[in-house]
């Protein structure tokens, strides 16, 4: 059976490989902006504003056409991973707001609250690869818990 806690680990153990068989150099630059796409809770577009010296800022926007949008921002640390220039730990704190058209004569709901972020990322060349957890906590229109994350990769320019 397919989870997606399946699925994560997997797919972490690919990038672990990828970190140790490929011979490249890291290319991704102090003021680069990585735009690229993630699966997972949430899927959607993802945009980095990369510092190499204190947080970078981490953005993910989820929507879908009818009703739902979603925005996840995260102010993000990635120190190396032992020597290497290409393997780094993830963490940091954020915030999200999620919007949803309920339709008819409901009120619509709004979501607001905190969360945090781990997770691992791997730079190729212009590219990075990553996986990542993240815990958030509902604190309007109902307080709640829930884990989220996802795999994604990015292109930097």
């Amino acid at each position: 059976m397919f989870t997606k806690l399946n699925i994560m680990k997997k797919l972490l153990v690919i990038v672990f490989f990828l970190a140790f068989a490929l011979g490249m150099n890291a290319q991704r630059a102090n003021g680069d902006v990585g735009i690229g796409i993630q699966a997972g809770s949430p899927s959607g577009l993802s945009l980095q504003f990369y510092k190499a010296a204190g947080p970078s800022y981490d953005f993910i926007a989820a929507w879908d056409l009818d009703d739902f949008f979603y925005v996840n921002g995260h102010a993000l640390f990635q120190p190396h991973i032992g020597n290497s220039e290409r393997l780094h730990f993830i963490y940091g704190p954020g915030v999200f707001v999620g919007l949803r058209d309920r339709g008819n004569d409901l009120d619509d709901e709004v979501d607001i609250g905190i969360s945090g972020t781990a997770g691992l990322s791997l730079i190729i060349e212009k590219f990075e690869v990553y996986g990542r957890i993240t815990p958030r906590l509902n604190l309007l229109q109902s307080t709640s818990v829930d884990i989220g994350g996802g795999v994604g990769i990015r292109y930097y320019f």
